[in-house]
């Protein structure tokens, strides 16, 4: 789903994974996409390392920026969604576009551990997202 809107958002655009975030990366950039599976009901550690690391260097500089999130979830993703919103409701960020919720339906612990794939549609979707983000540089944090 990263790569599909890293894709999407064109030239200028970069992916970066979580635990390479640094606070001038994300200050460099003009626009976000936050993209990350849910597990147990929130965003993955690594993602929510990410907003720990880097919250407070960023308070107060990077009001107004835009940013979008795409989820990819086993069910119905709005625990990850919440404490993103909720996370950079304190950078001022607005959102760009509505969220994107995949939702893989594994419930069972064979269905976890599979392999997943992605519907074209939901891939669509993705590069939609990334397109959402024209204004300034693009940032896709997974």
């Amino acid at each position: 789903m990263a790569e599909a809107a890293h894709n999407g958002a064109g030239d200028g655009a970069r992916l970066i994974a979580a635990a390479e975030a640094t606070p001038d990366l994300l200050l460099a950039s003009g626009a976000y996409l936050f993209v990350c599976p849910e597990n147990l009901g929130s965003m993955t550690g690594m993602m929510k390392e990410m907003f720990d690391r880097c919250y407070y260097p960023l308070l107060g500089r990077v009001e107004g920026r835009a940013y979008a999130t795409a989820i990819a979830a086993g069910s119905d993703g709005t625990g990850a969604q919440a404490q993103i919103d909720r996370i950079v409701t304190g950078w001022r960020l607005k959102r760009v576009a509505n969220p994107l919720i995949a939702n893989m339906e594994a419930q069972t612990p064979e269905a976890i551990l599979a392999p997943k794939t992605v519907e074209e549609d939901i891939l669509d979707n993705c590069r939609e997202l990334g397109a959402a983000l024209s204004e300034g540089v693009k940032l896709g944090i997974y």
